[in-house]
């Protein structure tokens, strides 16, 4: 057992029960936050770093030993997006200190971040399927109350779909564990994964994992089920939207993986071809969205959807190589998305708009922000040698070595695709005329610009350090092509 499991958990949780008392001491709520963040990013490196050296590491709640209680479960995939969350929670945590104002801050902003963290950290760490359904109700809840935090009219309007479509999305998710559950008569991931291979190739199983997929499919934005995510992220604010981006569609695209290689590779031949079908169909939904719109927003949202299709593609590959660049590339997009969030938000509240046909010239007098922006965009494409090239790479060749050409060809060409989309908001927002903006005098461009530039170093160091943290990933990856590490080490077999 190590405690060290459940302190990124404890802590977000813990500071949002004391955040609620100081709701009207604004001050004492940063000071709380920025604290917590920091000792949940060291718990969550500490954590990382004691699974690499002594292996995955297992905690039984109340000391019921698998498979009879619940258990959480550190693997090496597992540690590395605790981890990551805690960085980019952290991040949007400070970027909010002089973005989202004063009016929502006094409405429980920063415990209900807080309690976001708890479940998406939750649901990274669970080795329990009702559990994971619990974290996401937690995340969701979260994400309710900072998606209508603030009362304006989009916000208001967007959080009705974005409510049902989540509603409808968790009824289903307990129906499929209900499915699950009749079959193989445990709730223990690990258990469920020997309790599978016993039954074996069965009808009833196919159709629980395409159940299985359509629920994570419509929480992680795959096609068609990406209708609700546009309108729905576009209504927060930056830092809302960033948490948004890089944290709730990786905790579906996380579950999509972790059941995919746990649980249902019996039958790859069709549930995996299936899963590869959406994929490649939702890397070419986000490529057409990301090109169509001239909105700043609109344009980072939809590559959001091309990433998850990327990860995704690798994931139903499912070879090694395959299955360590799809995990390369989940970290490198959870921390690019927020980067890139948060300096869009910048500049919309520079100018005030998030029309790219009303801003010019910005490179004139935020030079940092651009070249800042410049080399987040070149990352989110997959440039080398910047965070984005290693995974997208692994999972391109991987797609031709299994003649999966159609896929791979798709995956490429998005980079290509995706590079475009950002360049148009760097060439015509930073270059051209310059303008002038109402709310230029009004931003602390300097302080908010903190975040983003600390993340985009993250992804530049990423990228050049690949060989370095290579082994990390590897170590994570191979726990998803190899099963029975996982169960071995949760079952204590």
């Amino acid at each position: 057992m190590n405690n060290l499991i459940i302190l990124p958990i404890l802590i977000p949780l813990i500071t949002g029960v004391v955040l609620i008392f100081f709701t009207k001491n604004i001050m004492a709520q940063r000071w709380i936050s920025a604290i917590s963040g920091l000792l949940t990013i060291i718990a969550s490196f500490m954590l990382a770093n004691h699974v690499y050296r002594d292996g995955i590491q297992t905690m039984d709640l109340s000391n019921w030993e698998a498979p009879y209680g619940i258990t959480l479960v550190s693997d090496m995939l597992s540690a590395l997006l605790v981890l990551t969350t805690s960085i980019i929670a952290f991040a949007a945590l400070f970027y909010s200190f002089k973005s989202i104002g004063e009016a929502r801050e006094r409405f429980f902003y920063y415990p209900v971040v807080n309690f976001l963290i708890v479940g998406v950290n939750g649901a990274f760490t669970t080795g329990d399927i009702f559990n994971l359904f619990v974290f996401f109700e937690v995340m969701l809840m979260s994400s309710y109350v900072l998606i209508v935090l603030g009362g304006t009219k989009i916000q208001l309007r967007e959080s009705i779909k974005y409510i049902l479509v989540n509603i409808i999305s968790s009824a289903l998710f307990v129906i499929a564990v209900a499915y699950l559950y009749s079959v193989v008569g445990t709730l223990n991931m690990a258990h469920i994964s020997v309790r599978l291979s016993e039954v074996g190739s069965s009808g009833i199983i196919t159709v629980i994992a395409v159940l299985f997929l359509i629920v994570f499919g419509l929480k992680g934005a795959i096609f068609p089920l990406y209708f609700w995510l546009p309108g729905s992220y576009y209504a927060p604010p930056a830092p809302v939207m960033a948490l948004f981006g890089a944290l709730l569609t990786k905790v579906g695209v996380y579950s999509i993986t972790r059941t995919y290689t746990l649980f249902f590779y019996h039958d790859a031949g069709y549930t995996h071809q299936l899963l590869q079908i959406l994929a490649v169909l939702t890397i070419i939904a986000g490529i057409i969205g990301a090109l169509a719109y001239s909105d700043i927003k609109k344009i980072i949202i939809y590559n959001i959807i091309v990433a998850v299709g990327v990860i995704l593609f690798g994931v139903s590959v499912l070879t090694p190589e395959s299955l360590t660049g799809s995990v390369f590339y989940l970290i490198h997009d959870m921390n690019i998305k927020a980067t890139l969030f948060l300096l869009i938000g910048i500049i919309i509240m520079i100018t005030g708009t998030s029309d790219l046909e009303k801003i010019s010239g910005l490179i004139n007098s935020y030079p940092a922000l651009g070249w800042t922006f410049f080399i987040a965009s070149l990352a989110l494409a997959g440039i080398p040698p910047l965070s984005g090239f290693a995974g997208k790479l692994m999972i391109v060749r991987s797609g031709f070595e299994t003649e999966n050409y159609i896929g791979a060809f798709v995956v490429l060409m998005s980079s290509l695709l995706v590079l475009f989309s950002v360049m148009r908001i760097f060439i015509r927002g930073f270059w051209g005329t310059p303008r002038a903006y109402k709310n230029e005098e009004k931003a602390p461009v300097k302080w908010l610009l903190i975040a983003p530039a600390i993340l985009t170093v993250f992804a530049v160091l990423y990228g050049f350090g690949t060989e370095a943290i290579y082994p990390v990933i590897s170590t994570a990856a191979e726990t998803l092509a190899n099963p029975e590490i996982y169960i071995n080490a949760v079952l204590k077999e």
